[in-house]
């Protein structure tokens, strides 16, 4: 039995006093999962679930800014995704270049592209480059892309040898000041807190690699809706979670 709209408004406005406002999280990574699996249970086309997704998007981050949430990171592409069949790739990513440019002419939030758009076609990447140099204001959006977690790490200290290579500097010399600050610096998210909070939808409990390098101690959570039909009250029942953990960051 579908419970009714007013009952769920109700039911809203109690997850959100429950949640302590000096224990929202900062920064917080959505994995966007389920979009085909929502599909094929209503006997549609991954392309009908792709869209479904999309067009959600633009809502979430809409009620993640009304939590107080200053970066949301989305997975929308991975570079596993790249070896899905050709077909269904280009599609893909005419919808995911839709959403960015979409979020992106609203003005409303500043739009971030992190992953490697080097393994992305051209045209595509040009397109999320030129949505990212956009002013924008407000909430951080931090669009994944062309993104694994084993792969920025790799491309990070890639960037930072070849930096210090460019300057001189000999390989014991890079050996001896090597640090975890020398690589962080060179990763997609530089300049950003980690994230505080990773939530995946569908009800798959991995990360797959994401943001392997900035979620030493974040909070998961793992909610079981596709990500077409992921809600308000799902997003608070998350932010909820997270204010009532202790946060023992290692210690």
């Amino acid at each position: 039995m579908r419970i009714p709209e007013f009952l769920y408004s109700i039911y809203e406005r109690r997850l959100a006093r429950e949640i302590d406002p000096d224990r929202r999280p900062c920064h917080v990574g959505i994995i966007l999962d389920g979009n085909r699996r929502w599909a094929k249970e209503l006997g549609s086309s991954a392309s009908t679930g792709h869209r479904k997704g999309a067009d959600h998007v633009r809502e979430v981050l809409g009620w993640c800014e009304e939590a107080g949430i200053q970066i949301v990171t989305l997975w929308m592409l991975s570079t596993d995704n790249l070896n899905r069949s050709p077909g269904e790739l280009a599609e893909l990513m005419e919808i995911i270049a839709d959403t960015v440019e979409d979020l992106g002419a609203t003005g409303n939030w500043t739009i971030r592209i992190i992953g490697d758009l080097k393994l992305m076609p051209e045209e595509f990447a040009a397109r999320l480059r030129a949505t990212e140099e956009r002013a924008g204001a407000g909430m951080t959006v931090n669009i994944a892309v062309g993104y694994g977690g084993r792969h920025e790490i790799t491309d990070a200290v890639r960037t930072y040898l070849r930096e210090r290579a460019e300057e001189g500097a000999t390989l014991d010399e890079v050996a001896d000041e090597i640090n975890i600050g020398a690589i962080t610096e060179h990763m997609y998210t530089k300049g950003q807190p980690d994230p505080d909070l990773i939530i995946r939808t569908s009800g798959e409990q991995r990360m797959s690699g994401f943001m392997l390098w900035q979620t030493v101690h974040t909070e998961l959570y793992f909610c079981e809706a596709y990500w077409p039909a992921f809600r308000r009250t799902d997003l608070l029942r998350a932010l909820r979670d997270y204010a009532a953990r202790e946060r023992r960051m290692g210690r």
